[in-house]
């Protein structure tokens, strides 16, 4: 459905980014991948937000370390996903969502992560002002930074049971934040909006994207 495209980012780096959706949207959509690339998976989610109507772009945040990654979700891909990140700065990441968000100026622009992407779409609310809204789902490293201050309205998901995201860290960022819609799944671990992670939970995906795009339609008419 959609297409690979390249960037260019405010530090001259050229960064590869799948984009889908009508090119005439009011509404643009930055999707942040998870540690495994923009895969089948981030492909998926990304023509899900443009079957609805935004347009899409999701920059490949890996291409800083290594160009063309996409990985699965074994004990391997893990442990290579969190060694790709590491070598990823975060001024680099930042500039990489302002290039996708770029390609979708003269838009309402909003941003949605997903794990390491949940974080990264928390700093772009945080840490820039070109987002009108922004979600993050299941961002492990937002507690860390939960003191900042959003930009844009803001709304986080995450599992219950979730092994990576203690829910002490999810009400110390509830507490920081008060006011800030915050959504705990019961019974949910993380990855559970990923229909090719063991961890998946249809309901809960189904539920949270409902939510999402409603944030979305809210914030970015």
């Amino acid at each position: 459905m959609g297409k690979l495209i390249e960037l260019e980012a405010a530090d001259g780096h050229h960064l590869s980014a799948y984009a889908a959706g009508p090119a005439r949207a009011d509404r643009g959509l930055v999707v942040i991948q998870e540690i495994f690339g923009v895969n089948r998976h981030m492909r998926h989610v990304c023509d899900s937000f443009a079957e609805e109507g935004f347009a899409v772009v999701a920059p490949a945040l890996f291409d800083r370390a290594e160009r063309g990654v996409e990985l699965g979700y074994g004990p391997e891909d893990i442990a290579r996903g969190r060694e790709l990140r590491a070598r990823v700065p975060e001024a680099g990441t930042l500039a990489d969502i302002q290039a996708a968000a770029d390609e979708l100026a003269g838009k309402r622009i909003g941003i949605v992560g997903y794990c390491w992407g949940g974080t990264v779409a928390w700093l772009g609310a945080t840490r820039s002002t070109t987002f009108a809204a922004a979600v993050g789902w299941y961002g492990g490293g937002i507690a860390a930074t939960r003191h900042e201050t959003p930009n844009c309205p803001v709304q986080l998901h995450f599992g219950e049971t979730d092994a990576s995201i203690p829910l002490d860290d999810v009400e110390a960022i509830r507490a920081a934040q008060p006011g800030l819609p915050i959504f705990i799944y019961p019974g949910a671990g993380h990855g559970f909006g990923c229909e090719e992670r063991a961890s998946y939970s249809a309901a809960d995906a189904k539920l949270a994207r409902a939510r999402t795009l409603d944030f979305f339609r809210v914030n970015l008419a």
